[in-house]
């Protein structure tokens, strides 16, 4: 490939993008600019692709492609309607008033489906701005960027349904003791102390002296809420009298599981001590459902359960006198809620925030269709109390479309989400950043899916992400949403992570160095804007998961895995058997066959997968039971193309990895 043309293949999404945003700003209308790079797709795919087919798996082409097919549907349903609204016409005139009639069916189908059709988008597997181990801005924490990662399988029911009346919050599919154990192990992991007590009092004393109130722990009196995300819990999906889940379409969509709630606050009345009515719970724009409230309230009913409704035993939000927030783009960006004569654009958040000393937020681990992703920073779209968020999609990558609003794709943006990370009520208060990653969604309203990237395979995610570091926390489950959610891997429910500009938020909320030219984020409006929020970094690649601290090349993350997924680079933190081994592959490179060994020590099940680079297995070479031993098999790979491979051993006891690289 030329120089020229390599160019050409690595700009091709930005061109793309900024000719989008310049005919946006000068007002062109958007089918016009839809038709302009849809057409403009299509010959270049055409051209490139035609005298080469090879070159269909090229970045530049699998950039192109979306729009492209687009482009073609709707030329396809288009020409369609004119067809048959002539044939509705000339059957008509011939009085063959049957078959007029079908085609004029056909006609007003087509014709809806051309002009109304919300289809999800795919978007190209694109980029970071960073390169792999480039981490930006300050870590924090006790051990400043880390991360914990707990991941059991045997937490969630593998054969749950999550039908009506089979949940995936249900007790049988969702074992509370297992997730007491995780939650436990990652504040003890995160802390790097030996009891819960011990760990809670150090979170409070880092927090505090990160507020400028001294090294002192939690005092009897302060407020804790404990933010999480019931996004499915609205006004006509419930029973007004007992509040049972009554709309089956909105039945079982990912959310804040309510057995990770129920181990924090365990955690926090029955080991730290503090006193069930300094804690409050729930999700302020929300209804809480009779299931989730008396999971919690059983246990601890003198806890305060948030709810807009405010009935059988729930308690509603109260509205502050002053506003809460002051987004930073004063106007320019947000649509206007109306709610204030303040000059700058503000939102009210309810008292049981900004009266909490402390606040520990539970997002559910999810993608966006608006957002890329939503996690610690999104969730709080939802903790205004205007009654919804629409006024806050302005400031994301993919705003409402009703709205008029083009896409705001790539870097140095405004983004909203560095606003909420900044406030002091928000992200600002946060003493503990925990992401439920049990069961994970592709989008805000969705179920959850089972995810096929490793180590998942097929399964739920079962899985708990924790940290002192709300940037750090945001970039390790950004890197697992975007490994899962590709154009390959999930084409009928959305890859929104690959939207160009996705991470957009995080790069910002790191480094001031990331804004957009001449701006400032002053959520407050007192004239300081906020410092680095955190580190920001993506790791090595989807198999190994390595971040900077891992490999001791830098200052970033540092993600502490569970003991089910162990990488070579972990090795020495494990008491993995010595004569378990996963040998390097001979010769590597290799063009098309290699050799791969390995040994192990007890009679077991042995499997090799091969997988790509976004974490696809793409061969099972050797899969059966064994005995202890060293074995070899020839590995043939003519039927993949070159690049870097993954050779994953996986026994019932341990998993190993080793990197291969094919040639042609």
């Amino acid at each position: 490939m030329s120089p020229l043309n390599n160019r050409f293949h690595k700009n091709l999404p930005k061109f793309i993008s900024n000719l989008n945003n310049i005919l946006s700003v000068k007002r062109v209308p958007s089918k016009l600019i839809f038709i302009l790079i849809g057409l403009l797709s299509t010959i270049w795919f055409l051209v490139r692709v035609i005298p080469k087919p090879s070159r269909a798996y090229y970045p530049c082409m699998k950039a192109a492609y979306p729009f492209m097919s687009g482009f073609i549907t709707y030329f396809l349903g288009l020409t369609t309607t004119i067809f048959a609204y002539r044939k509705y016409k000339s059957k008509l005139a011939d009085a063959k008033y049957i078959a007029a009639g079908l085609f004029f069916l056909a006609a007003l189908l087509a014709g809806i489906y051309t002009t109304t059709t919300n289809s999800i988008p795919v978007y190209a597997n694109s980029n970071y701005l960073l390169g792999p181990n480039n981490p930006i801005g300050e870590a924090k924490g006790i051990f400043p960027g880390r991360v914990v990662w707990e991941w059991n399988p045997d937490a969630t029911n593998e054969n749950c349904s999550n039908e009506f009346g089979d949940g995936w919050f249900m007790d049988k599919n969702t074992n509370m003791n297992i997730i007491d154990s995780m939650v436990t192990n990652a504040v003890l992991k995160l802390t790097g102390e030996n009891t819960i007590k011990d760990s809670w009092d150090n979170l409070f004393k880092y927090f505090n002296n990160n507020h400028e109130k001294g090294n002192v722990s939690y005092k009897d009196g302060e407020k804790i809420f404990i933010r999480v995300n019931q996004v499915s819990a609205s006004s006509s999906t419930y029973n007004k009298d007992t509040y049972e889940i009554l709309d089956q379409k909105r039945y079982g969509m990912a959310e804040t599981s309510p057995q990770v709630v129920l181990a924090i606050l365990r955690q926090l009345v029955n080991e730290f001590g503090i006193k069930e009515e300094n804690i409050s719970v729930g999700d302020p724009m929300k209804h809480m459902y009779k299931h989730v409230y008396e999971m919690w309230h059983n246990e601890f009913p003198n806890v305060i359960y948030i709810d807009t409704d405010a009935r059988l035993g729930r308690t509603a939000p109260v509205k502050p006198i002053q506003p809460s927030i002051y987004y930073s783009d004063r106007g320019s960006i947000l649509k206007t809620n109306g709610t204030t004569g303040d000059p700058y654009y503000s939102d009210y958040f309810p008292t049981v925030i900004t009266q909490a000393n402390y606040m520990i937020v539970i997002p559910a681990l999810k993608a966006h269709a608006r957002g890329g992703v939503t996690l610690n920073a999104k969730i709080h779209f939802g903790s205004n109390l205007y009654g919804n968020a629409a006024h806050l999609h302005g400031g994301l990558v993919a705003p409402n479309e009703e709205d008029n609003n083009p896409m705001r794709t790539g870097y140095g943006l405004y983004r909203v989400q560095v606003d909420l990370m900044g406030s002091k009520y928000l992200g600002g208060n946060t003493v503990l950043f925990l992401v439920d990653g049990l069961w994970a969604g592709s989008e805000a309203n969705d179920p959850p899916r089972k995810f096929q990237s490793a180590p998942f395979n097929g399964d739920w995610t079962s899985s708990i992400f924790m940290s002192q570091d709300q940037v750090a926390i945001e970039s390790v489950c950004f890197d697992f949403l975007k490994a899962e959610f590709t154009a390959d891997r999930t084409p009928f429910y959305g890859d929104y992570p690959q939207m160009l500009g996705a991470d957009d938020y995080l790069n910002q909320a790191a480094d001031s160095t990331y804004w957009p030219a001449d701006f400032k984020y002053d959520p407050e409006k007192d004239g300081t804007s906020i410092g680095s929020l955190g580190v920001c970094e993506h790791w090595n690649n989807p198999i190994d998961k390595q971040y900077s601290r891992n490999l001791n090349t830098g200052n970033g993350i540092e993600l502490l895995f569970p003991q089910s997924y162990i990488t070579d680079t972990e090795e020495d933190k494990s008491n993995i058997p010595e004569n378990t081994i996963l040998y390097q592959n001979y010769p590597n490179p290799f063009n098309p066959t290699t050799t791969i060994k390995f040994s192990v020590s007890n009679t077991e099940h042995a499997t090799i997968k091969i997988i790509d680079i976004l974490g696809e297995v793409v061969s099972i070479p050797f899969d059966k039971k064994i005995s202890a031993g060293t074995f070899e098999i020839n590995f043939d790979g003519n039927n993949l193309s070159s690049g870097i491979y993954f050779c994953r051993l996986e026994t019932s006891s341990i998993t190993k990895t080793k990197k291969l690289i094919l040639l042609k």
